[in-house]
């Protein structure tokens, strides 16, 4: 079983990471979550596509919702019940993947 963060990691993601341009991460109902804008619906599918497959990969899938050119995501271990180091390190790879397509 993954081991959940205690309070004071997330804190510290948040504040070190949790900025992506003008979106920003929250801590909500226990779970990480951000909404994403994108130029464009190609945009926010291709970054979808780009995140699914890093999280097929990794065999931790986030909770998505898209329309038109947003992507809302939350974030959770849910066999940990709560957030854990496979959160942050999705989070990460959306945010690298975020800086390629919000841009484009």
């Amino acid at each position: 079983m993954t081991t959940r963060l205690n309070p004071d990691a997330i804190q510290a993601f948040l504040a070190a990471e949790g900025h992506l341009g003008p979106h920003a991460w929250a801590l909500d109902d226990g779970k990480l979550k951000v909404s994403l804008k994108f130029p464009n619906f190609a945009q926010a599918f291709a970054f979808m596509t780009e995140v699914a497959l890093h999280a097929e990969k990794k065999d931790h899938h986030p909770e998505w919702f898209n329309v038109y050119n947003r992507v809302d995501i939350a974030l959770s271990t849910h066999d940990a019940g709560g957030l854990t180091e496979r959160d942050l390190d999705l989070a990460r790879s959306i945010a690298r993947a975020f800086t390629r397509y919000a841009s484009n």
